[in-house]
This record gives C-alpha cells, sequence and structure tokens, in this order.
C-alpha cells in the first residue's frame, strides 16, 4: 500500500503551508521496511520566508513585549500538551525510529517534557543567575561600575538528529523559547514524520506568529538555512563530519555562532575493584538501546586482561536474553537500526575488523526470525586493534567493542585513545572511580552507572564531539549575547591618553 501524501509539511508565521520544492521525502518503519508517509519538501524560497518570519518576530510584533513569565507559562503548556499526547507521541517515535514503545514513554517523550519544565524555570531566573549583573567596582582610571546584561542571541537554526527526534528538538527549542529568540526548525528527514507531529501539538501553544518556523528537505535545504546571512545561531546535532561543514557554513553566511553536539566513541571502564558480573547488562544495554543510535553509547569496554573472556561469557549469556524485536511490542528491548543502509554499512565495518584478526566476544549477526526489517544483533567484539581507524569510528548499532587492559594507567590511556570526548563511564569503588573519572577527557563521566539525564547538567565534549554545550547553565547561556555597561561613579572622564 502506498504511503499517504502530505503536502502540508511548512510552518511558516503560524501557518501549515504545502512544500513548494517540488519532491518528496517517503518515510520508512524500520522495523517493516514499509513507508508510512510521503512528504513534499520545502522550497529554497520557503526557507528565506521561514527565516525573515522569524527576523520579523524577533526584532518587532508580540514576541519581544513577552516577559519572561509569559515564556515560561508558553513552554509549560508544551510540556502539558505533549503528556496529554505522550503515547500517541510515542506510537509515532517507535514507528518511525524504531525505539521500542516502553522506552520512547520514558526516553523519548518523558525527558523532553522535563527539559521543557525546566526551561520554563530557567526562563524566569535568566541566564548566570540573572538577566543583569553587576560587576564589582573597578577604580581605573577612575572609580566605575558594570552592569552585564543579557540579550537574546536573535535567530536561531535548530537542526536535530533523527535518533531522538522530541528530545533533542526540546534541547534547542526549549532554550530559544526561555531567552527570547526565534528559530527555524530543519528535522532530519528520517525523523520527519515525528517532527510534523511534535509541530501539530506546537501550534495549540499559541505562540505569536514567527516565533517558531519549521521547514523540511535534505541537505541543499540544509546548507542554505545554516548559510543564511540573517540566521544569527546555530545548533545543530549529528556526525562530527556534518557538524564540521555546518559550522563552516556558518562562517561563511553571517559568522553565526555555532552550537554542535556530535558524535562519541565512549569508554566504559570497569575497574579491578568493580563486580564484574553486575556490569554486564548495565554494559551491554547502553551500547544496545535504541538500537545503538545514541552518541554516548559506551561503546568501548575497558576490563582487566584477565576479566576479558569472563566478561564475554557472561555478556554472551546476557544478549541472549535481550529481546529484540517489533517497536510496538511491549517486551522489546532492542529494535532496528534507522535503516537498510546504515545496517549494510555497520556490518561493512564489522567485516573489515573481522578481517583484521578481531572475533565476536558475545552475540553479534542478525536476530533469527526477523526478516523483515533493519535489526542487528547486539554483539560485542574482540581482539581489534585500539589504533585501528573503525576502533574510534561511531557505528551508531547496538554493536560494543572489548579491550583488556593491564593496568589503570592503561585503562585511562586507552579510554583517552579517542578522536571524541562526549561520555564515558567508569565501574568500581567510589573514591576509586571518581579520581579516574578526573582522569578522563570527557564532558559527562557516569559513575556506576549514573542516574538520569538531569537537565541542569550540561551536555556536550571536547574534541570532534562538538562545540559549545547544550542543557544546564552553560547550554542556556548559550541562547544568549552579553553586553558590557559601564559608568564613571564621578561625572564624566576623559578617555586615557588625551
Amino acid at each position: 500500500m502506498p504511503a499517504e501524501k502530505r503536502s502540508a509539511s511548512t510552518y511558516i508565521d503560524g501557518v501549515w503551508s504545502d512544500g513548494a520544492s517540488g519532491d518528496s521525502y517517503v518515510s520508512m518503519n524500520p522495523a517493516t521496511g514499509q513507508p508510512i508517509g510521503e512528504t513534499v519538501t520545502s522550497s529554497i524560497a520557503q526557507v528565506d520566508e521561514a527565516v525573515a518570519s522569524s527576523r520579523r518576530a524577533f526584532r518587532s510584533g508580540e514576541w519581544p513585549t513577552w516577559t519572561p513569565e509569559m515564556r515560561a507559562d508558553a513552554i509549560n503548556r508544551f510540556a502539558d500538551l505533549l503528556e496529554r499526547e505522550r503515547e500517541s507521541m510515542s506510537r509515532v517515535i517507535a514507528t518511525e525510529v524504531g525505539t521500542p514503545i516502553a522506552a520512547c514513554r520514558s526516553m523519548q517523550v518523558g525527558g523532553p517534557i522535563e527539559v521543557l519544565r525546566w526551561y520554563a524555570k530557567m526562563a524566569i531566573k535568566g541566564p548566570r543567575g540573572g538577566y543583569e549583573q553587576a560587576l564589582p567596582l573597578y577604580n581605573t582610571p577612575v572609580p566605575s561600575a558594570s552592569l552585564l546584561h543579557y540579550e537574546p542571541v536573535g535567530v536561531v537554526a535548530c537542526l536535530p538528529a533523527y535518533n531522538y527526534p522530541l528530545n533533542l528538538l526540546v534541547w534547542k527549542l526549549g532554550g530559544a523559547l526561555a531567552a527570547g529568540c526565534t528559530s527555524v526548525v530543519l528535522p532530519s528527514p528520517q525523523g520527519l514524520q515525528s517532527t510534523l507531529r511534535i509541530f501539530e501539538i506546537l501550534d495549540e501553544v499559541g505562540l505569536p506568529a514567527g516565533v517558531v518556523n519549521l521547514v523540511t528537505g535534505g541537505p541543499e535545504i540544509g546548507i542554505h538555512l545554516t548559510s543564511h546571512r540573517d540566521v544569527d545561531m546555530v545548533s545543530f546535532t549529528g556526525s562530527d563530519g556534518v557538524g564540521a561543514q555546518v559550522m563552516a557554513q556558518g562562517a561563511l553566511g553571517s559568522l553565526s555562532k555555532a552550537v554542535l553536539e556530535l558524535g562519541g566513541k565512549s569508554p566504559n571502564i570497569v575497574l579491578p575493584g568493580a563486580d564484574l558480573a553486575a556490569t554486564v547488562g548495565a554494559s551491554i544495554l547502553r551500547f544496545a538501546r535504541n538500537a545503538g543510535q545514541g552518541c554516548a553509547a559506551w561503546s568501548r569496554v575497558l576490563v582487566p586482561e584477565d576479566k576479558v573472556d569472563e566478561f564475554c561469557r557472561l555478556a554472551d549469556e546476557f544478549i541472549k536474553t535481550v529481546k529484540v524485536g517489533d517497536p510496538l511490542a511491549e517486551d522489546s528491548v532492542v529494535g532496528p537500526v534507522i535503516s537498510a543502509a546504515q545496517r549494510d554499512k555497520v556490518e561493512a565495518w564489522v567485516a573489515e575488523l573481522l578481517e583484521s584478526g578481531a572475533s565476536w566476544g558475545a552475540g553479534g549477526g542478525r536476530p533469527e526470525g526477523l526478516d523483515e526489517g533493519h535489526f542487528v544483533q547486539p554483539g560485542l567484539l574482540r581482539d581489534v586493534d585500539p589504533d585501528h581507524p573503525l576502533a574510534d569510528t561511531e557505528f551508531f548499532a547496538p554493536i560494543g567493542m572489548i579491550f583488556g587492559y593491564r593496568d589503570v594507567d592503561h585503562a585511562v590511556e586507552l579510554a583517552n585513545n579517542t578522536r571524541y570526548g562526549l561520555a564515558s563511564n567508569v565501574f568500581g569503588p567510589l573514591d576509586e572511580a571518581i579520581e579516574v573519572a578526573r582522569r578522563i577527557r570527557a564532558g559527562t563521566v557516569t559513575i556506576n552507572g549514573g542516574a538520569g539525564m538531569r537537565p541542569d547538567a550540561p551536555w556536550g565534549g571536547p574534541g570532534r564531539s562538538g562545540v559549545g554545550r547544550e542543557l544546564g547553565e552553560d547550554g542556556y547561556a548559550e541562547f544568549f549575547e552579553v553586553k558590557h555597561i559601564q559608568y564613571a561613579l564621578a561625572g564624566i572622564t576623559k578617555p586615557p591618553g588625551t
């Protein structure tokens, strides 16, 4: 059965309109390989219209008069509507992305609701503790006082990735709305159906026209948006290769600010003092959840050399208990990867490693009985050369690698042997684990699995993992420009040297 064709795919000035590119994108269900929707995408001219709409809304009209309390109320209304639609939104994402429905309710929808409520509080609080802050008095060459005044950065181009379409959009859009910015959203085509549903919900919030706009399309649309001279900030989530291009495009366009949340090849250190058996399940699930399609997946497991065999044996036993299957089934734990092309690429990488001397330590291959869809059995590769380029390549699939280390210094060396630096984990006695955590080059290091994702903690990392931060005080501050206002305390002063 052909997918239903949707022409209204562009949201500008608070009005839905038909995509005008003449092209369409067919969204596929990764669990069945069948089409679930066909969408006519936006034209270059519509991108210009969307940016112009955001620019008008930012400079004039109703939006600049909204108080922080009014912005907070709107963000909370958005959260309330998502709570109302939690089940329907979860099913849309499960069908399009492949995340199992139980995880969708919590990670894919519950998490964004929490983030929005935090941003609502931040709208009232302001960045760095307030919208205006006084500096200490300064006495050179005469006594003076200074204020730091925080203003919204302007028009924000928001480009979320497909793997967490609501989460990653809310991280960007929530901060922009709280700060008083306006936005143009361009979702990944592979998260298009989910984003269209999000905007149908967002339309009920009652934001002034032009505050949030939506365009759809592929690379041509992305290049035009991120290089647009009237875009003040680009917030992008995706691969490091595309992120580098986005940064260059923004620099050539308006020299716009860029916040990039990119990839990871995160290490997971199991210290000698850790209970090995207790670490196995958590380790497997953290690189297998969402079918491994997460930038913070603990995809490099580091254990003492004399415990590699035991870890692999326990991991193989655990993987056999993990249900891989239909994302809409309540008992599924791992769903499909996003596309046949992605699975083919991952399988080619695995084949290259196996040919170079690696072997399966646990799991691996394709799950039995799932001939339709793009399923990959969780697996753990061993005997991988840590300096092989693929040992530092983000697979975006439920595939991990295990490396043995001689001592803790060697473990830290292996952990930091990466171009990335997004996340990491350390299992072991707390005091020892914290000391090791301090030595790892990563934006986030959890101890013994950590806990939930905190909206008030910054997210991002050094190296190829990106530029800037999302969430937390640091991430919220990205949506502002700071102005220094200085005045002498005793009359008008002459500039030095006059």
